[in-house]
């Protein structure tokens, strides 16, 4: 008997996320853990647990890998890169032209699609851990406080701060000395918020409709406030941000099944 779902795994160099969907595109069920050291082990437990909790015993009828780790999926059938796989997550729920941002853990990616799901350019920034998730991972350790803290310390801040520094290393520099000064630290996290911010917006024109999408802004939607701010329009968030790329690999796999791809 064939299966009727499909599977999409990313594998990130933080967080490996999985999706499976039905035949129609709907998702049932969505994995995300730590992706480890052993990309090809992680990937194979999310597959297992993702189908226990969806009640299935088959294996999926095709299954598409995408992120840092994508080539390190045994299982998969078809390995697509990030900016494809992203794009198509967010125009799976907003059909329409698009300027995507994803904050990820290690790099950030600025997507822009016309009104039909073409890619029109993309942009990757991977010289500098500022502005990424691994930027919000140190600063959290600087200050000692838990990354699932850091958004409602933000939102409470009283101001903010700025963070002048492009390197990592010199804006944990500038925090000591925020410190020193007795500086909040809600106010100093939102400053951090709005330096990853900068950072991003710097990468590319962000026209018309904006997508946020990645981990750092499922766990701090703070972050969409402060982009929403920036660029002077509401910005529009996926439902479940850090799965967009695991969602995007499952309807590719979809997609692949229905055109008769080997």
């Amino acid at each position: 008997m064939t299966s009727h779902f499909y599977c999409g795994v990313d594998v990130g160099a933080s967080a490996t996320k999985l999706v499976l969907v039905d035949e129609d595109g709907g998702a049932l069920a969505r994995i995300a853990v730590p992706s480890g050291v052993d990309y090809e082990a992680t990937a194979r437990g999310c597959l297992e647990q993702a189908k226990a909790d969806a009640g299935l015993t088959d294996n999926p009828a095709r299954t598409v890998s995408t992120g840092y780790g994508r080539h390190n999926v045994d299982f998969a059938d078809k390995a697509m890169t990030e900016i494809h796989c992203h794009g198509l997550g967010c125009y799976h729920y907003f059909p329409r032209a698009l300027s995507i941002i994803d904050i990820g853990g290690q790099d950030n990616k600025v997507i822009r699609l016309d009104d039909q799901g073409g890619r029109i350019n993309f942009k990757m920034n991977r010289k500098c851990a500022a502005g990424t998730g691994a930027f919000i991972e140190e600063i959290a350790l600087r200050l000692d406080v838990p990354v699932g803290e850091m958004d409602r310390l933000a939102r409470q801040a009283s101001d903010v701060v700025t963070l002048s520094s492009f390197c990592t290393v010199f804006a944990k520099t500038e925090i000591l000395a925020h410190l020193r000064r007795g500086v909040p630290v809600g106010n100093i996290i939102r400053g951090a918020f709005r330096s990853v911010v900068d950072r991003v917006v710097e990468m590319d024109t962000l026209d018309g409709e904006v997508v946020l999408t990645g981990g750092v802004v499922a766990y701090n939607p703070e972050v969409a406030e402060i982009l929403s701010e920036k660029v002077g329009r509401d910005v529009t968030l996926p439902p479940h941000p850090q799965f967009t790329g695991a969602m995007g690999a499952a309807v590719t796999a979809l997609k692949q099944a229905y055109a008769g791809w080997s």
